[in-house]
């Protein structure tokens, strides 16, 4: 059932602007291109015509009237980290599409902050693009609802959390994926002593993952040790510092499940460093199937999302809006997860 959205804000124009300054919108556009034609303009002008643009927050179209109604021919993709080789073949997918429109692609990294999303919001928001690529973490609806009423873009996201009725979402099931993969663990590798790696409750992508290896748990009638579940920041880094947690405990497990192939992958160089063997003393299953997770030795098994197809599903739902194609509600597309077994289980 499509969900109920209340009506979208009226944006903010160069006319109320002028009203609150209470100057006329030709001064407005003088002062905000910074062109006074050869009139001067006051001072106690500018003061009160900058501040009614603070207080509306409006962001000036920077193509208005030479450019109406024409495309930019540039769309503009965010993501969380362009260091993580998990987003390396979705961004390649995404100006792969781009390019067979004569389109370019902006990129810009968030380092999987609130703060980095809402300066992206800012940025699209002052130079318009004709389309809009997310990998959100942090944004709200009404952060979207912002996005779309002030560029008026097309806009697709990644995340089974994203549910906008506006706006096309791609994503894999990675509760069911992590929960089979978490019983095929139990099941046909006898697991019985698992530990968990995660992020903060703020990614609801971690939260997600950590409900579904719990469920997973519960449904074979596992005990489930606190002990056993520690914290990360993606990095392999965190992982590493994870494992060495886990690994000090009287009772280490026998294997552990990391939400990210990085934290997988740090997780496994800890083991190795105190000279234990993967997976003969632990286990370690990831999560994303990053090109490293095949480099690494022993060779990680784990659980892939296919960003290349994600990537290229969510260019292709955008410029179907840019071009006319499509105009109705938000779609949702499932690119399915699966699990790749090597050596590290």
């Amino acid at each position: 059932m499509q969900q109920s959205h209340s009506p979208r804000k009226r944006a903010v124009t160069m006319r109320d602007v002028a009203k609150l300054a209470n100057v006329s919108q030709s001064t407005v556009s003088r002062i905000l291109n910074g062109n006074d034609d050869g009139i001067p303009i006051g001072e106690e002008t500018r003061r009160r015509v900058m501040e009614a643009v603070t207080t509306l927050g409006y962001y000036p179209n920077l193509y208005a009237g030479t450019l109406r109604g024409q495309k930019t021919f540039m769309l503009a993709m965010m993501v969380a980290d362009i260091a993580n080789p998990f987003y390396h073949p979705m961004v390649r997918a995404v100006q792969d599409v781009a390019r067979l429109h004569r389109y370019d692609v902006m990129i810009a990294n968030t380092d999987h902050t609130r703060d980095g999303e809402l300066a992206f919001v800012e940025a699209v928001i002052r130079r318009p693009v004709d389309g809009i690529i997310l990998v959100p973490y942090h944004l709200t609806e009404a952060d979207i609802d912002r996005l779309l009423v002030r560029t008026g873009s097309a806009v697709a996201t990644l995340g089974q959390h994203v549910n906008h009725p506006q706006v096309d979402t791609v994503y894999g099931d990675d509760e069911l994926a992590v929960m089979q993969a978490i019983t095929w663990l139990i099941r046909e590798r006898g697991h019985r002593r698992i530990g968990f790696i995660g992020v903060t409750s703020s990614f609801s992508v971690g939260a997600r993952r950590r409900g579904a290896f719990l469920a997973a748990l519960r449904q074979a009638e596992l005990p489930i040790y606190p002990e056993l579940f520690e914290i990360g920041d993606w990095s392999s880094e965190s992982g590493e510092h994870a494992m060495q947690v886990l690994l000090s405990l009287p009772k280490p497990p026998t294997a552990v499940f990391a939400v990210n192939d990085l934290m997988a992958i740090g997780a496994m160089e800890a083991v190795q460093k105190v000279g234990r063997c993967v997976p003969t003393d632990v286990a370690v299953l990831g999560f994303d199937d990053i090109p490293p997770a095949t480099w690494v030795r022993p060779r990680l098994t784990t659980i892939a999302q296919h960003p290349a197809e994600m990537g290229r599903v969510m260019a292709n739902a955008v410029f179907e809006r840019v071009l006319g194609e499509y105009s109705g509600p938000g779609r949702r597309f499932e690119v399915p997860c699966r699990l790749i077994v090597r050596e590290s289980v």
